[in-house]
């Protein structure tokens, strides 16, 4: 059915209503509307992660339009513009070239390290400013795109210190990996294992799967036959809940570590009484001990009725620095506002965020989390920087292999 030009008009005023954003049309002389967009799973198995980073962007517009924010003489009308990339890397080539089209003023995500490389040419091409507050794998800020920034730690920092983890506190010796073979989660291991040997383990398997399968049994059959001591996954929840079922209804006992893409409440549903034990590593600080962590989640909760998944910090994070960028070049234009970027110092919910000549978070510290009684507890901060430690693990709690 065809909607006639009216009717199509009245929608889209409707659309722009409900999100808490006046019809371009209707702006007063005083006014100008700036849109901020955002990429992500919406749908599918990480749908649960993807919808959780865009609270965090559309909670951060809204309070930057509550603020009433004036920039060039102009109160300005954030407008969020969301689209679901499916976690797909074409799919978000596409989605890219739709929000280029639509004239975005900045990008927040994407989610994926595998639709956020791609999609970051497009943004460069246009002269679009974009912001991941989840992408880890290295590639993304060595593009030499002067646009693209993230507000988390890499997995060269993180997988660093995975292998450090794996081999000085959990004193690991015989390791296993598998990975799903996306650009996060085989960036992630591959870094994991450079860290791991150069800290005097072995590697005694290395296994892939797909980020969309949930059968895992041959790959574990033929790792349990190697005897590990300790089991790595690179991947995100959908996959690590049920391998981590299939791990120990194999008889397998090596402990199970992982990274920030299985930090979420879905992973322990997932897994059930099996998630217990499991460690996963998260950038940053936990949430009690961000600057501003508490109040946030307070603040989250009560807007959505639900717990924070996993990067909403990071995303409300992202949304506030550009704005930041923006106030400080007294201009809502990519390009004037972009310069500003490169020089953030920014007291954030997450952390102190600077960026380096690359656009990576400067230094940071890595949070290591083990579930216990059915939630995640905090075991241990270490600095992305040289190895330090914050032990809240008493030396009672390591489990040394056997």
């Amino acid at each position: 059915m065809k909607l006639s030009g009216r009717l199509s008009l009245s929608l889209t005023a409707i659309i722009l209503v409900l999100s808490g954003c006046k019809e371009p049309s209707l702006l007063k002389a005083d006014e100008q509307l700036v849109k901020i967009g955002h990429a992500a799973p919406l749908t599918g198995t990480q749908a649960h992660i993807g919808k959780d980073n865009e609270n965090g962007v559309r909670l951060a517009i809204e309070e930057a339009n509550s603020a009433g924010i004036t920039i060039g003489g102009k109160k300005i009308i954030f407008q969020l513009l969301s689209e679901d990339d499916q976690a797909d890397p074409k799919n978000g080539t596409i989605v890219a070239h739709k929000l280029a089209d639509a004239e975005i003023n900045g990008m927040i995500g994407h989610l994926n390290s595998g639709t956020t490389i791609p999609a970051s040419r497009v943004y460069h091409d246009a002269g679009i400013p974009q912001i991941s507050p989840s992408a880890t794998n290295p590639r993304y800020t060595q593009q030499g795109f002067k646009s693209a920034f993230r507000t988390m730690a890499n997995d060269e920092q993180q997988g660093r210190l995975l292998g450090q983890f794996a081999t000085k506190h959990l004193l690991a010796k015989r390791i296993a990996i598998i990975d799903d073979r996306t650009a996060y989660g085989q960036g992630l291991a591959d870094e994991f294992e450079k860290s791991v040997k150069s800290n005097g383990g072995i590697i005694v398997a290395r296994e892939f799967t797909t980020d969309k399968s949930t059968d895992f049994r041959a790959i574990l059959t033929a790792i349990k036959g190697n005897q590990p001591d300790l089991l790595f996954f690179g991947g995100m929840d959908p996959q690590g809940g049920p391998l981590m079922r299939q791990v120990r209804s194999l008889g397998i006992t090596a402990q199970f570590l992982s990274g920030d893409g299985l930090y979420t409440p879905e992973f322990i549903k997932l897994a059930g009484v099996s998630s217990e034990g499991a460690y996963s590593s998260l950038p940053g600080v936990p949430l009690e001990k961000m600057p501003n962590g508490l109040a946030f989640r307070d603040k989250y909760r009560a807007k959505y009725n639900r717990d924070i998944q996993l990067y909403a910090p990071f995303c409300y994070d992202a949304v506030n620095i550009m704005i930041e960028a923006m106030k400080r070049a007294d201009s809502v234009k990519p390009e004037k506002y972009l310069p500003e970027l490169v020089k953030t110092d920014y007291s954030g919910v997450t952390a102190r965020i600077m960026f380096d000549e690359r656009g990576d978070l400067k230094a940071g510290a890595i949070t290591f989390y083990r579930v216990r009684n059915g939630k995640w507890e905090v075991a241990e901060t270490l600095s992305s920087t040289p190895l330090q430690s914050s032990l809240t693990e008493t030396q009672s709690d390591k489990k040394k292999p056997e």
